[in-house]
């Protein structure tokens, strides 16, 4: 199969290795914001994240 499709097992392996883990992140991420909208509390992930930001002198808001 896939030799009609002109690509080797070992490409379609790693294809298919990145789209579960980009999919695996995104559901992640979107589950922790829908619960954050929802009931509007803080996660410990985001506290640790805002704390590292303070140290380093970072702003989230800017880029």
């Amino acid at each position: 199969m896939f030799e009609e499709l002109g690509i080797s097992f070992g490409t379609a392996l790693i294809v298919i290795l990145a789209l579960y883990f980009i999919i695996k992140w995104a559901v992640k991420n979107g589950i922790k914001e829908a619960y954050r909208d929802i009931i509007g509390k803080v996660t410990a992930e985001d506290i640790e994240a805002e704390q590292i930001c303070n140290e380093q002198g970072l702003n989230e808001d800017e880029e």
